[in-house]
């Protein structure tokens, strides 16, 4: 298999090349040339099948770059999602000059939004409650829209934007092409389909089978509620995870965890609604740069997270659904590496569980949690810190100008340095924990492009 298809660019062909992208996966293989050709799509695939290159590398190849009018449009459940679809979008983009891809969101004022609007883009990435403000305002103008995609419209529809939503599409041109993608295929999408697409190409993208997955370990721990946190504070000294994701059922029991997590000394983080858009960035970035190594967030918070390298997923009590339940144990033991799934619940939970094993035809057997419960708390102290730099993309600042700064007048290795994160006001490095006070003063006595930045260290929590 290879992306040589009609429609693709030899330009494209060579920015993919470039990204790593070897050759197409089973979404690709079968969407890509059916939103090449212009036509509508309704795609079922799970969080991670590759969907976002999927209706992006269409929406970058089908844009007129000389026509500074907003072409392309994706709407998201979260701003998470929203962020991410963006940033793979302006690597798909890098294929052509000058293409402009904004974010509107929730969150963050609006203001600046609507400037950034006045300046033109060629395609908008966004939530429904934002883009429906910036179309009644009369900052978005969608006259000259191409190609809408609806991404992950289940979930767009299980949290309430089914409203928005169709207050967004009946503002959009008759003639433009809809792309519909989605991880479950519920009525209420099948029905969104019929609204709004002509005549759609119908792509389903199956879950491997369980021998694919045998790399996911699932256990269950049946603990009385009182006695979860001490469990999971068990869990972590005993497993010592570089990473781990814990899903908890609502914001305050997100914060409660975290707060007591912190109390023993472990760096964690929360992710949830409640929080401003700064502190979402500043966690995910923590999370991705090993300076926090466990990030506790709700269904909504943690739906689209990209996240390759997840050894460990922890249930504080079971999904609401065995389809939640496949999603949340599905971000861990992903290409090829070994996963566990942990689950804790108490006996007024247990319900859940025998929903989990009817949906699956096998019983659960719970395993013996007095080993979690007697265990000493010993925290795992991060791999990396993150340095906070005040300078982004509007002071020119690339990756290469901060890693130059590191190893050239810091002297620090480049195998020290880790992820480098460049924002619009600005910018995130990871180093080696160890090297961190080096490489602090080092960027602050030194220049980064000829300039002095302030520079800071990224605290876990806030």
């Amino acid at each position: 298999m290879s992306f040589q298809m009609p429609g693709l660019s030899q330009a494209m062909l060579q920015n993919l090349a470039s990204l790593g992208f070897s050759s197409p996966t089973p979404i690709q293989q079968q969407a890509l040339p059916a939103v090449l050709a212009g036509r509508d799509v309704i795609a079922m695939a799970r969080t991670g099948s590759g969907k976002t290159a999927a209706f992006g590398i269409g929406l970058v190849e089908q844009l007129k770059v000389r026509r500074f009018a907003v072409q392309g449009m994706v709407l998201c459940p979260t701003r998470e999602l929203a962020d991410q679809v963006a940033r793979a979008i302006r690597e798909l983009a890098r294929s052509q000059h000058n293409v402009k891809v904004l974010t509107l969101c929730g969150g963050t004022p609006i203001g600046p939004q609507i400037g950034s609007l006045s300046h033109g883009a060629h395609i908008v990435v966004g939530t429904p409650g934002r883009v429906k403000d910036h179309l009644d305002k009369g900052t978005l103008i969608l006259d000259q829209l191409r190609t809408l995609v609806l991404d992950e419209a289940d979930r767009m529809l299980d949290i309430g934007f089914e409203d928005a939503m169709a207050a967004i599409l009946a503002r959009c041109p008759q003639r433009r092409q809809t792309l519909l993608f989605s991880a479950t295929w519920p009525d209420h999408v099948r029905r969104l389909s019929g609204r709004f697409q002509q005549d759609p190409v119908s792509v389903t993208v199956e879950d491997p089978p369980a021998s694919a997955t045998a790399a996911i370990e699932e256990v269950f721990y049946e603990v009385p509620g009182d006695q979860r946190q001490e469990a999971l504070t068990g869990l972590l000294s005993l497993r010592q995870p570089a990473a781990c994701l814990i899903f908890c059922a609502t914001r305050q029991q997100c914060d409660e965890v975290t707060q007591a997590l912190t109390r023993q000394g472990f760096a964690a983080a929360s992710l949830h609604g409640d929080m401003d858009q700064k502190e979402r960035d500043q966690v995910l970035i923590l999370f991705a740069n090993q300076s926090c190594p466990i990030l506790v967030a709700t269904d909504v918070a943690a739906r689209g997270l990209d996240i390759d390298d997840l050894p460990l997923v922890i249930n504080m009590e079971p999904a609401r659904s065995p389809e939640t339940h496949t999603h949340r144990i599905g971000r861990t033991g992903r290409a090829g590496r070994d996963g566990l799934a942990v689950t804790f619940f108490s006996p007024a939970s247990a319900h859940k569980i025998l929903q989990l094993e009817q949906a699956r035809g096998s019983s659960i057997e719970p395993l013996d949690a007095s080993p979690l419960l007697s265990a000493s708390p010993v925290p795992r102290q991060p791999a990396r810190v993150t340095l906070c730099i005040a300078g982004g993309r509007k002071e020119k600042v690339r990756p290469g100008d901060i890693l130059g700064a590191l190893t050239g007048e810091t002297g620090l290795p480049a195998a020290r340095v880790g992820k480098i994160t460049i924002g619009e006001f600005q910018s995130f490095v990871a180093v080696d924990a160890p090297v961190a006070q080096q490489a602090l003063k080092g960027l602050e006595q030194g220049r980064i492009k000829g300039r002095r930045f302030r520079v800071r260290r990224l605290p876990v929590g806030f």
